[in-house]
């Protein structure tokens, strides 16, 4: 069985997780551009962008809840859309983590060598010329990295509450003094810095807002960890909302300072901030407290990078954890600590990976503008996943609910969109390096992932129906009946595929007309099909299933099944098997696989068969993979809500070698962990007789599952789809069958 992690993270560390990523760093370093952009107009771009960021955490909140598991945009994205655009939002959502993680790690390399500079010309004269080069800044972002790391990887919970707690101090004191500084400023010269408040209009305060809305992004990280926080349809809204009031209520006051007292009467934010947009809380700080304000600058400046970083590190982990749990990335990352419960390997993945961006990336401005126009697109796709969850299933009990749905989401997705926008244009090698991500990752994932995404995501289709009614689809069973006695088994398997209150299951009545002017004729006809209807819907209804019945008249039965498959746009088709003909599966069954365009899966019953009563089931499986997907939403829909024993065989050659039988082991090991989500042995038997090896073991158990032959359509309708291994297994065993056949 795979390994969890459990819920350990309280309001206080939660919140702790938002203001660590969120408070210090973004102000510290886009202050001065917004400054030198809009002038005093920068508190109101930050007050707007507050604005923004909560009506996007009320979204994030409601969804959070709605799907309280780690993962972030993630886990939302795999919820509401298919396999493949949950990827894509996983890997550039992971990319954008990372080099957030990276921007805050050289940040506090650059002040923690400017520090340490000081010092060491404070103590023994002039520092070493090496102490600012990029080897000691990487280095020094390194250790940063691997000490959290070790942390992430140690302690269950975001941990770095110290250095929130440090940092907030920092910032209260910093505000104090300059709140003192402002209350002792002469009468009427505080409301001259203010003006003009616009200097470059409206277009300017729009500029500023795109630049700095990523000040704000830290909440969402909350979500990221959605699956170890307790009581999460409480603690998530309220930290997420504290976490952005508690940056707010830093950043207005500050620079609202910065304005007023920041600055001599000599000279306009705006134009000191156009001199030296990155050093002007320091230089803002040192005019109204002095050195030490200098200094306080400079602690906070360091404590807030290191915050941010480890709450990044931290989302990032998880975000491969939740990915490497659904196989969109290597299972490896999933492991999970068996004492702390914590995702170690996925924390040493990302921060290795951290690591080398670090080294290799010589221009972090240029990733770390991807960075922020990636987070602007997938907050605008949590607004899109709000309103396509609530509008597919309604609201979820004990969920948070968006105020003024749909409104609050689609203002919220609209101005999201517009930022992203903005910062696209503003630097266009942003969304070069995204798109290049995305595109590596688009072919790491049709090489390496897809298949086993796409198993993992049927089987948890088949656990979880909700999934398809959140995802907007409801596929459709087509099942022809022509004998009411095999009515109830046929649809009791049907409504399995089909997942009950999701998809939908048709039978199929074809009524056969060689003389459809004989009136007489046709009326037995019809007379003869609605009886079949009638027992078949009986049957079902008193074993509490809810089919739909559809008669039609045909000249030939079966190519009017393969119109109707067709017209309904069914996405399986369920075909019962009557009988062998001269060794061969029914001819007409076959007839029909080889033409439709649709998932086949075929049933042989025994008499008295019924689904409910299966305890043990035979999964024959072989080494092409061809069925994986099929089989996986087959297995995990026969195993809902039931507790039934399976065992995955495969047979192999007598010659295999015992290396080799091993290696076949582990793989099919893999398979039923992915397909039956461990809930399934496995056997490796050599035999030179698979059909009576298959047989053999099929004495013991209620039913068989078997994958038939799949060739190139070309060839399929010269070639047997019932092999001979198939037939002999559908003639000597005594219990039901079903066989799957990809379309």
């Amino acid at each position: 069985m795979e390994a969890h992690t459990h819920r350990s993270i309280g309001l206080a560390g939660a919140t702790g997780i938002g203001v660590g990523a969120i408070v210090g760093g973004g102000i510290l370093a886009l202050a001065g551009v917004a400054f030198a952009t809009t002038g005093p107009g920068a508190i109101v771009a930050f007050a707007l962008n507050g604005v923004i960021a909560v009506i996007t955490a009320l979204s994030f909140a409601a969804l959070s809840t709605r799907f309280p598991e780690s993962g972030g945009t993630y886990t939302f994205a795999r919820k509401v859309l298919s396999v493949e655009a949950a990827f894509g939002v996983g890997w550039i959502v992971w990319f954008a983590s990372i080099v957030a993680a990276v921007l805050y790690a050289i940040g506090f390399a650059a002040f923690a060598a400017v520090v340490i500079e000081e010092v060491w010309g404070a103590v023994a004269g002039a520092a070493p010329p090496w102490l600012r080069g990029r080897p000691a800044i990487c280095t020094l972002a390194c250790l940063a990295t691997a000490v959290f790391a070790g942390d992430l990887a140690r302690r269950s919970g975001s941990g770095g509450a110290w250095i929130n707690i440090g940092k907030l101090l920092v910032f209260a004191l910093l505000i104090a003094g300059g709140l003192w500084a402002v209350a002792g400023s002469p009468a009427g010269t505080l409301g001259r810095t203010l003006l003009p408040m616009f200097p470059n209009g409206m277009s300017g305060l729009v500029q500023a807002m795109g630049f700095t809305f990523i000040a704000l992004q830290g909440f969402d990280l909350i979500a990221a960890g959605a699956g170890e926080i307790r009581r999460p349809e409480r603690t998530i809204p309220r930290a997420m909302l504290m976490s952005l009031g508690l940056a707010l209520a830093i950043y207005l006051p500050l620079l609202l300072i910065i304005t007023t007292v920041g600055v001599g009467p000599e000279t306009s934010i705006q134009e000191a901030s156009a001199r030296d947009p990155e050093t002007i809380v320091a230089l803002a700080a040192g005019r109204f407290l002095g050195p030490f304000g200098y200094w306080l600058v400079m602690v906070a400046a360091i404590l807030s990078m290191l915050s941010a970083l480890h709450a990044n590190l931290y989302a990032a982990s998880r975000v491969a954890y939740a990915m490497a749990r659904d196989r969109t990335l290597p299972p490896a990352l999933e492991r999970v600590h068996q004492r702390r419960r914590t995702p170690f390997v996925a924390v040493g993945a990302t921060a290795l990976l951290v690591a080398v961006v670090i080294l290799l990336l010589p221009d972090v401005a240029s990733a770390g503008a991807a960075a922020s126009l990636i987070f602007l697109v997938t907050f605008a796709l949590a607004h899109i996943l709000v309103v396509l969850a609530r509008r597919r299933v309604g609201t979820a009990e004990g969920a948070f609910h968006t105020p003024w749905f749909p409104l609050f989401p689609i203002v919220g997705g609209l101005l999201c969109l517009a930022l992203a926008t903005l910062q696209a244009f503003a630097v266009p090698e942003a969304g070069q390096i995204a798109a290049v991500w995305l595109g590596s990752g688009g072919v790491l994932f049709v090489t390496l992932f897809a298949r086993r995404a796409r198993v993992r995501d049927a089987a948890s289709v088949g656990d979880d129906p909700h999934l398809l009614r959140l995802r907007g689809r409801s596929p459709l069973v087509l099942v022809p009946i022509a004998n009411p006695d095999h009515a109830e088994a046929m649809v009791e398997v049907a409504s399995a595929l089909a997942a009950p209150g999701a998809g939908r299951v048709l039978l199929l009545n074809v009524v056969k007309l060689d003389a459809p002017d004989e009136a007489q004729r046709v009326d037995l006809e019809l007379a003869a099909a609605q009886d079949v209807l009638r027992e078949s819907l009986l049957a079902s209804v008193s074993a509490g299933l809810n089919p739909e019945a559809l008669t039609t008249l045909a000249s030939s039965v079966w190519p009017e099944i393969r119109r109707v498959a067709r017209a309904r746009d069914c996405e399986s088709l369920l075909l019962g098997l009557s009988r062998l003909e001269d060794d061969q599966i029914d001819v007409p069954v076959e007839s029909l696989m080889r033409t439709v365009d649709r998932d086949t899966v075929v049933l042989r019953t025994v008499a008295g068969w019924r689904l409910a009563n299966v305890r043990r089931i035979l999964v024959a499986i072989g080494g092409r993979g061809h069925h994986d997907v099929l089989r996986a939403r087959l297995i995990s829909s026969l195993c809902r809500g039931a507790e039934r024993e399976i065992t995955y065989l495969r047979v192999v050659r007598p010659a295999e070698t015992a290396e080799r039988c091993r290696a076949i082991h582990r793989a099919a090991t893999r398979l039923a962990l992915d397909e039956a989500r461990g809930r399934a042995e496995v056997k490796v038997v050599p035999s030179a007789d698979a059909a009576a090896t298959i047989s053999e073991e099929a004495a013991t158990h209620d039913l068989v599952v078997l994958g038939l032959q799949r060739r190139r359509r070309r060839r399929r309708r010269r070639g047997r789809i019932f092999g001979g291994v198939a037939t002999r297994i559908a003639r000597e065993t005594r219990c039901a069958i079903i066989m799957i056949s990809r379309a």
